[in-house]
């Protein structure tokens, strides 16, 4: 059994970047950049005025002359002498011999005479040429990912095409006679199946869209044939269930019969010891407990920075905060304990209902509270981590 770090630290190691290629600017939300950008231009790439107002040469003289206007997208621009001022919208092309803008508040007009009620500074509500990048200087680097900030910035410097990585394709296989779909009256002894909603949920919170789910029957032989399908469809395997050591789990069997590299089995943790981990070629394979707080656990805490490396992300794992303890916690077994928790302003409070089969509470959470395995009485006005689960 290995800890938290370790494992944390092989899902990483492992984690081989999937291929890149080329997409449109307007599809690329989500995605991570496969290569570093440069500006092909300055911007802005004219002087531009920042307000509303006139524009002028700056001089001590409150009194000056309206000899014509600019706008945003003009071409043809006025001439401009001492003395003489520039109607100007916010866009529009400074005139080469202005430094300075009025905005319009701060000016009286009579017809084509102008009183500037408040001298500004010189090269007020100018915007100088390059003011935010100027051409050839790197804008965004190499596992980047892009948002909706990203997206304007690249295409207001003209970019139409970018190289990203490609995200995963996955195959969510669900174990277990016992689990029936939603939607039918229940069994005797059965219970609804909530993994595969769950998972394939979770994934879409990462942009990940190409995503099936499978069931397989409780034999090696069905689970065999499961794997080998779904190795053979998707970069990516998440087995829900299955993977202890009981008289019908054959995950692990499965696995290593269809060619799969053990990496770990079991981390010290509570919930999820049973978590299995594993490879094959290009291949990611997960085995996820079959409790269904357990599986959401390990998926945050391992699948979710795995798949985000293997996309490009420099940053994979989810944000890791400070706040407040509002109660006492005891860890008497000596494992890493993940507490579904609730965060308010700088407090967290670990919610009752911490059972491995619970998602009551999950429902609940906005963070998972992290307990070292090294730490044994966490006390009320301790400052402890948590992981931030509003990515």
């Amino acid at each position: 059994m290995i800890s938290v770090t370790e494992a944390q630290q092989l899902i990483i190691q492992k984690a081989k970047l999937l291929d890149t290629f080329t997409l449109n600017l307007e599809d690329a939300f989500g995605y991570f950049l496969a290569e570093d950008l440069t500006a092909p231009i300055n911007l802005p790439s004219f002087r531009q005025s920042a307000m509303d107002g006139y524009a002028f040469i700056h001089t001590d003289k409150t009194e000056l002359k309206v000899v014509g206007q600019v706008q945003a997208g003009d071409t043809q621009i006025p001439d401009l002498k001492k003395g003489e001022a520039i109607r100007i919208f916010t866009g529009a092309p400074v005139p080469d011999a202005a430094d300075t803008v009025v905005i319009q508040e701060h000016t009286t007009r009579n017809g084509d005479q102008l009183i500037l009620d408040k001298l500004p500074n010189k090269e007020a509500n100018v915007r100088p040429i390059g003011e935010q990048i100027t051409a050839g200087t790197y804008v965004l680097k190499t596992g980047h990912q892009i948002n909706e900030a990203s997206l304007g910035f690249m295409a207001g410097l003209g970019f139409t095409k970018i190289e990203v990585y490609r995200k995963p394709s996955v195959t969510i296989l669900t174990t277990g006679n016992e689990l029936q779909k939603p939607g039918t009256p229940l069994k005797p002894n059965h219970i609804y199946e909530s993994n595969g909603i769950m998972l394939k949920s979770a994934l879409g919170r990462i942009g990940i869209t190409k995503v099936q789910n499978l069931k397989a029957q409780d034999t090696l032989e069905a689970t065999k044939k499961a794997v080998k399908n779904a190795l053979q469809q998707s970069d990516v395997l998440l087995v829900s269930g299955g993977i202890s050591v009981g008289d019908y789990d054959f995950v692990q069997e499965a696995l290593l019969s269809n060619g799969v590299k053990e990496h770990f089995y079991k981390v010290n943790q509570k919930p999820g010891k049973p978590l299995w981990f594993g490879t094959s070629e290009e291949k990611s394979i997960f085995g996820l407990p079959g409790n269904p707080a357990s599986s959401l656990t390990a998926f945050y805490v391992y699948v979710l920075p795995h798949l985000r490396s293997r996309m490009g992300s420099l940053l994979p794992f989810l944000n890791e905060r400070k706040a407040e303890l509002t109660e006492d916690i005891t860890n008497k077994i000596e494992k890493t304990l993940f507490l579904k928790a609730g965060v308010a302003d700088t407090k967290i409070t670990a919610y009752t209902g911490q059972a491995s089969s619970m998602l009551n509470t999950y429902a609940l959470s906005n963070a998972l509270l992290v307990v070292p395995e090294t730490e044994t009485d966490l006390k009320a006005g301790d400052v402890v981590n948590y992981m931030d689960l509003s990515f």
